[in-house]
């Protein structure tokens, strides 16, 4: 019960999956179930291990991460194989959590700065912590760049730059003037060009303000926008920006409503005036018992080979895989 997740890698049985104002998903004819298990608790987060059979999900009431294997061909069950602890994790609200198999299979995971850890996601080992500190700012979102790099967002709007070669060194987020005081923020992190140290980040607030920086000087706004959705979140904690893996410019906004935005700011500027969306997805707005009960659209991403399918998750249950028509001149 409580919050939603999604990952591709959940769905490998999946076959022309489409939605859009003409015809809708059916259960029977676009996808199954290939295997499925239980949690006794929620689960607001999941993200597989690269490489491995496993996952790893994160949730309230607290901090610890729970590991999960996908089994065999001849299963249909996904089982719960071991619980990462953290100390001082009761409490606190739930871990952020990403992952990476470039050494070997990591969970990086906090829900504070000051609570900043990798975790060997096998052996339970701790392979990195972050120096003790005062600073106990809420994260909203973590990142690996690469093997060595992490990227963290603060809810306030700072981000903060760490290498795991320097253990125990202390995290302090880099000033933002771009993000006003008393907004919530969360950020999605996009692929540079090939050969490039450049990565693009985009800053979402519960206002629904934009902001595009880039990686390699994260205190400076290169673009911004105010997309065009509710104002304020109605639920902060469930705000998602993500950009699209193989479309240029491309990125989508959730967690304001029932809808999930889809905008092109490759045009954007620093002007910060209203964008208007060039795909808005409705789907979950009109499930049943909608009319009563409006759903929440949860999280969202995109496929990482289909250039306009995204997959979308809302507080009603509903789950749904989509594309979008691509318009003239738009997103690629």
């Amino acid at each position: 019960g409580g919050g939603s997740w999604l990952d591709w890698s959940s769905f490998r049985g999946f076959s022309n999956l489409y939605y859009s104002g003409l015809s809708g998903l059916c259960s029977e004819r676009d996808f199954k179930v290939e295997c499925g298990g239980f949690s006794n608790r929620p689960v607001y987060s999941l993200k597989p291990v690269p490489d491995t059979s496993l996952l790893v999900t994160s949730g309230p009431p607290d901090t610890s991460l729970q590991v999960w294997q996908v089994s065999a061909e001849d299963s249909d069950v996904i089982k719960s194989v071991s619980t990462i602890s953290t100390e001082n994790g009761t409490g606190q609200t739930w871990a952020k959590i990403a992952t990476i198999s470039a050494r070997a299979p990591w969970v990086l995971h906090g829900s504070r700065l000051n609570n900043i850890q990798i975790t060997e996601v096998e052996s339970r080992k701790n392979v990195y912590m972050a120096g003790i500190q005062t600073n106990s700012e809420e994260l909203s979102g973590l990142a690996f760049l690469d093997a060595n790099t992490l990227l963290l967002c603060c809810a306030r709007g700072g981000l903060c730059l760490a290498d795991v070669r320097q253990p125990q060194s202390p995290l302090e987020a880099a000033s933002v003037p771009w993000a006003p005081c008393g907004e919530r923020w969360c950020m999605g992190v996009g692929r540079g060009p090939q050969g490039s140290d450049s990565q693009p980040i985009a800053c979402l607030s519960s206002r629904g303000r934009l902001t595009l920086t880039d990686i390699r000087k994260i205190s400076e706004s290169l673009a911004s926008a105010k997309c065009k959705v509710p104002s304020p979140s109605s639920d902060a904690e469930f705000l998602c920006v993500s950009w699209a893996p193989a479309l240029e410019g491309c990125l989508a906004v959730s967690g304001f409503d029932g809808t999930v935005h889809v905008y092109d700011a490759q045009s954007w500027d620093s002007s910060g005036g209203e964008a208007e969306p060039i795909f808005v997805h409705k789907g979950h707005a009109f499930g049943p018992g909608s009319s009563r009960n409006p759903p929440l659209v949860t999280v969202h991403m995109w496929h990482p080979q289909k250039p306009r399918t995204l997959l979308s998750a809302a507080s009603d249950g509903s789950l749904h895989v989509w594309d979008w028509v691509q318009s003239c001149g738009k997103c690629g």
